[in-house]
This record gives structure tokens, C-alpha cells and sequence, in this order.
């Protein structure tokens, strides 16, 4: 009875196999195409990427960057950058499937020219000093463990009046932008932009406890141009001081918007966090594609059940909902950037151990 079944069935499904392909070559003169055979790979069980964690090591990095400082000037680059492309995509000009990161150089001397653009982007300070960014009007220094934030079609430019080279880790949503074919971007005729507001005017305006009269009620961004570093790690140790120390994330506070408490951009958020010496994190995922920065310190990561080793201005990533958890042979800071404003905005992200 079983040979009387299997024949048939092995010659019915050949014949219907050949009659969907007929089906299919039909219906695709029509642009159409069937869900049935894509199905599973649009909707899984769990997220899926093709992301995989990547550290680079600030070291190698900063003798490459300072190469790239002989090979080419700032004004023929517009922007000295090198892109930490993830191995997973490579080509693509992605750190996470959202987000762009880069290193860049400015050189003593050097003006990188004023322009605009619909993509958001932020700074974080590597290495060096006596270079700015001036963002709609306000000159902000740059040092060390700096988060600066250009918002979405704000006007900047940078320029290095100082002695030494100066890096810092550049984060964009122009992913993001791209994806939704949104992009614009537009240059001056000017390479500098004029600047009324000193460094330091916006975060004294709004962040600290009062508003200018006549503030907006809301706003999606922050106001703020600079957090700086020597404001922001204090209230890290206060944190410490206190046992205030989430067991996966350490002593952390959110960079926020002062206007709403929200986050500091529509399409990024960044924290800032504290691990104390010995501090072994308990396991962590979430959907969102997390950029670190080492802003202090030493330790290890392992992501996906591999450990990365990293010490000061080394970068890496945790792509979405890969299990991470840190580990601190001395005490660390640890800066973060991720795409979890959208995710929350669209009613997605979610977080797990």
C-alpha cells in the first residue's frame, strides 16, 4: 500500500512543482509575485540580522587616521572620515542596519566647511584638543568624552585652531534616511558659519532646571548643542556613590532633552554609564543595535557568547537582540548610541535578558 501511495504522490508533487514555476514566470510579467514562498524570511520568530558584533581597537585605528591626514587635506575630503563598516554588511557604509558611525580627523589648522543635512548626527570625543564644532550659531569646544548633537538640517562646521590632531567617533541616522528615500543636503557659500552663542550657551540656557521665557512647549530634539564630559561623569560617581548600579548596565543616566525629558533626537538616544572595578553585568538584549564608545577604563564584552576585549576610545557594536553582558577589570565609562528612540516612536522595540 505504501509504494501504491508514494508513486503518485512523488509524481503529482513534480507536476505541481512545474505548474507553480508556470504560475509564477506567469505572474511575474505582471510585477506580482506570491507570498507563500517568502513568508518565513519577511516574518520570523525572532529578530534576524545580518549584523554581527565588531570592535575596533582606538590604537590601530588613530595610526590610520593620522595617515589619512597626509594622503588627504579636510577641504578635499569635505569630511576626513573612515566608516567602521560592519563585517556583516561590508560595502554598505553601516555600522547597524540603522545607523552610520566613522572616526574623524581634523587637523591643526584645518576647516571642514559649513553645510546641512536631513540626516541627525552626534559626536563623541576620542582624542585631543582645540577643535570645535559649531552647530546653529554655537561654538562647541571639543574634549574629550564631549557629546555634541548637530539635529536633523542644522547648519555646522568644524574647524582646529589648536596644536593637535583631534578625533572623535561620528554616529548618523542616514541609514535611516535613506531608507525612507528622505535625503537633502545643501552647502554654503560661506566655510564658516557665524557664531553669536559661545560653547556652553545651550546647555546653560536649558539644562540647567529653568527655561528661557517663551521656550518651546515641545520639541522632538534637543536643544542642547554640547553635553560635556566634566558635567556628566560627576553624576555618574554620585550614582556610584549611592549603589544606584543597574546589574546589567552599571551606574547610567540617559542624555535627555531638557524641554520633554525625551531623547536628545527623534531617531537616537545615548547613554552614558558607569562600571565600577570588578563589575560583572548580567545578561542583556534588546532590538535595538547598540554602539559603544570607551570613554574610561578597561574590561570585556561578550556578545553572542564571544568575548571582546576593550580599553580607551575603542569602539564596538552589539547588533539587535544579541546577548551581551560587560565586564569591568577597572573602573570603566562607557558611552552608547542606538536607534531606540524610533523603535519605541513605532511601538517595537522590546528588551530581554
Amino acid at each position: 500500500m505504501t509504494a501504491v501511495i508514494d508513486t503518485p504522490q512523488a509524481g503529482n508533487k513534480h507536476n505541481i512543482t512545474g505548474a507553480r514555476q508556470a504560475y509564477y514566470d506567469k505572474i511575474s510579467k505582471y510585477h506580482l509575485a506570491p507570498l507563500w514562498e517568502v513568508l518565513k524570511g519577511l516574518v520570523t520568530p525572532e529578530p534576524k540580522t545580518q549584523m554581527i558584533p565588531a570592535l575596533w581597537k582606538f590604537p590601530e585605528v588613530e595610526k590610520l587616521m593620522l595617515e589619512a591626514g597626509d594622503v588627504i587635506t579636510a577641504e578635499e575630503a569635505e569630511r576626513r572620515v573612515l566608516v567602521l563598516e560592519n563585517p556583516g554588511e561590508p560595502g554598505k557604509s553601516k555600522i547597524t542596519n540603522s545607523l552610520f558611525a566613522g572616526i574623524q580627523l581634523i587637523m591643526p589648522g584645518e576647516i571642514a566647511d559649513a553645510h546641512q543635512h536631513v540626516a541627525s548626527a552626534i559626536r563623541f570625543v576620542l582624542k585631543g584638543k582645540g577643535a570645535y564644532t559649531a552647530v546653529e550659531g554655537e561654538k562647541a569646544q571639543m574634549e574629550h568624552g564631549d557629546f555634541i548633537i548637530t539635529a536633523n538640517w542644522a547648519p555646522h562646521d568644524h574647524g582646529n585652531p589648536g596644536k593637535e590632531p583631534v578625533m572623535w567617533l561620528d554616529v548618523l541616522d542616514m541609514p535611516t534616511i535613506n531608507h525612507f528615500q528622505t535625503s537633502f543636503a545643501n552647502h554654503f557659500d560661506e566655510k564658516m558659519q557665524n557664531v553669536n552663542h559661545e560653547d556652553g550657551d545651550s546647555f546653560e540656557r536649558y539644562a540647567t532646571g529653568v527655561l528661557p521665557d517663551g521656550a518651546p512647549a515641545a520639541m522632538n530634539r534637543s536643544p542642547v548643542i554640547n553635553y560635556p564630559y566634566k558635567k556628566m561623569k560627576p553624576i555618574l560617581d554620585r550614582l556610584k556613590k549611592t549603589g544606584d548600579i543597574d546589574k546589567r548596565h552599571g551606574a547610567r543616566v540617559r542624555y535627555a532633552n531638557p524641554i520633554n525629558g525625551g531623547p536628545v533626537l527623534p531617531t537616537m538616544g545615548a547613554n552614558l554609564a558607569l562600571l565600577p572595578k570588578g563589575f560583572k553585568g548580567e545578561p542583556y538584549r534588546s532590538t535595538d543595535g547598540t554602539i559603544f564608545a570607551v570613554a574610561e577604563g578597561k574590561g570585556t564584552t561578550v556578545i553572542d557568547g564571544k568575548e571582546y576585549s576593550w580599553g580607551v576610545n575603542d569602539v564596538f557594536v552589539v547588533p539587535p537582540w544579541k546577548r551581551f553582558q560587560h565586564n569591568a577589570s577597572e573602573e570603566s565609562v562607557l558611552f552608547s548610541i542606538s536607534d531606540r528612540p524610533a523603535q519605541e516612536a513605532l511601538g517595537i522595540w522590546r528588551e530581554g535578558n
